[in-house]
């Protein structure tokens, strides 16, 4: 069985409603907090307003997506110093499985799984910086200087031995691909590797009412793509720009947050609400 995977869509202006930097940092780290909560598998940032030029803001999101999915003891040869990660020490920790809370040489064990960095070329392989305290030995030579892999301990004796995985492989959620996309949603909804898409909006189904008949198309769909609108405008008015109506776009227009108490529902907000509802009623 094919493994299912979940894309969500997230607008370039989720940050537009947080002028100060230290605020934009805090939520995109809620937003990367939930995506791991809920074993997203990838996170899309889209332009949402024609109207200005959104490419600082995509590639600032982005950055910080990346740099949480990053293990934390490959962050400093990854990432350079960059003015955008001055309040990257307020990001909550994702602890996700392929974030190890030991970096400890004797806790590691045969079969496990770790993100590694390669750091030098040696006489029988690669050294490959695994997060504890030797280098790891890698004996294949298909991977450049600084490049990162995915691995798996094979030996864990005198010398630790590992060897490269795909992440498809690893039966653990393994966090989020993050791709800053020059696509508005529109096109990328259109985009025919999804199968089944999900659109939030305020003026939508309630989800509750149309929970069965996403269940049915749920199962059969491989690739589940979720969008979310901005602050100050939802997916309806969006798409709008583009002369296009939402229900033409996706299989599924919701409301995951019937009777809300508040006059608006912030993007972050939405997101939470939408995987945690989505997680309760579909396997994936």
């Amino acid at each position: 069985m094919t493994k299912k995977k979940l894309s969500i869509a997230i607008p370039a202006s989720v940050i537009s409603d947080t002028p100060h930097l230290r605020e934009k940092t805090s939520k995109i780290g809620l937003i990367a907090r939930s995506a791991a909560i809920f074993r997203v598998d990838e996170i899309i940032v889209y332009p949402d307003n024609t109207r200005v030029n959104q490419q600082k803001d995509l590639e600032f999101i982005a950055l910080l997506l990346n740099y949480l999915e990053t293990p934390q003891y490959l962050r400093k040869a990854l990432f350079k110093l960059d003015p955008d990660l001055q309040y990257a020490g307020i990001l909550p920790p994702l602890r996700t499985p392929h974030h190890p809370v030991s970096g400890k040489t004797k806790h590691l064990k045969v079969g496990e799984y770790r993100e590694g960095l390669v750091l030098q070329e040696r006489k029988d392989g690669l050294a490959v910086d695994i997060g504890v305290q030797q280098p790891a030995l890698l004996r294949q030579r298909q991977f450049r200087m600084g490049e990162r892999l995915t691995a798996q301990v094979v030996n864990v004796g005198e010398v630790v031995e590992v060897q490269p995985v795909s992440r498809e492989d690893v039966p653990l959620y393994w966090g989020y691909s993050v791709r800053a996309e020059k696509r508005s949603f529109g096109q990328l909804s259109k985009d025919n590797r999804f199968n089944l898409r999900i659109a939030t909006a305020r003026i939508g189904d309630n989800f509750v009412d149309v929970a069965t008949k996403i269940g049915e198309q749920w199962s059969g769909s491989d690739r589940v793509l979720v969008g979310f609108g901005a602050p100050s405008r939802g997916l309806h008015e969006i798409v709008e720009d583009e002369g296009l109506k939402l229900p033409d776009l996706a299989e599924f227009v919701v409301n995951t947050v019937p009777n809300q108490g508040t006059a608006t529902v912030r993007t972050e907000e939405a997101l939470l609400a939408t995987l945690a509802v989505l997680n309760t009623y579909f396997p994936y």
